[in-house]
């Protein structure tokens, strides 16, 4: 793991979006069409802002989302409207993306259909992920229905994951995917998820997600 630390959560948005379009350029150089996997939520906002008006090939780039609600994209916890609104904007316009819901499927119909296409894309790319301060990562939530699934190690690209508490199911890239993406990087912000971080190298993960991907990531991290 490579921690790197901001003085403001200005400098790591804008720091994280040059390092995000340096290894896009880098993989542009080495293949047709390059694969760019990002969260949704609120975190990763500026970054997308930033990173949409670098100067890419990004008509040769394809956006997946880490991970989605199982909700149509006018609904206020759709990712890929966010995705829409914050990353598929100026010079990133013209890259590709897949949306996972679909009206016309069931969440484990839609998995199955959605990792036999994309798997077509070969392995990711570059990998933005976000992290929570119970340590899961994309919807890999400790404890949540179909995680042992997504861990195993034929799990297809996409599967199904339910949250107690939650009525809303998720997609969520798995364990081999996410692992064996080629340029990760995690960003989080404040002191209770640098701290979780801290306990999560000492966990499984079954126990802190994050640990699929976190030995060979770069984390980027802002106290504010």
């Amino acid at each position: 793991m490579i921690f790197q630390d901001y003085p403001t959560r200005d400098a790591l948005m804008q720091a994280v979006a040059s390092k995000l379009a340096a290894d896009l350029q880098s993989a542009l150089a080495n293949r047709d069409t390059v694969t760019f996997a990002v969260p949704g939520g609120t975190t990763p906002g500026p970054v997308f802002d930033a990173l949409c008006q670098i100067d890419l090939d990004w008509s040769r780039v394809h956006v997946l989302l880490s991970d989605e609600r199982w909700v149509p994209e006018d609904h206020a916890q759709s990712n890929a409207a966010l995705i829409r609104s914050r990353l598929l904007q100026g010079y990133a316009s013209k890259a590709a993306f897949t949306p996972y819901y679909s009206a016309s499927d069931d969440i484990n119909t839609a998995a199955d259909k959605l990792s036999q296409s994309l798997s077509a894309l070969g392995a990711i790319d570059v990998l933005l992920l976000g992290m929570g301060a119970d340590m899961h990562t994309a919807s890999l939530f400790p404890k949540a229905a179909g995680l042992e699934a997504a861990m195993a190690e034929d799990a297809q690209l996409l599967v199904p994951i339910s949250i107690a508490g939650q009525e809303v199911q998720r997609f969520s890239l798995s364990a081999p995917a996410l692992r064996a993406a080629g340029a990760k990087h995690i960003l989080i912000t404040g002191d209770e998820k640098r701290e979780a971080l801290n306990q999560a190298k000492d966990l499984s993960e079954a126990e802190a997600p994050i640990q699929i991907v976190l030995p060979d990531a770069t984390v980027h991290w802002s106290a504010a």
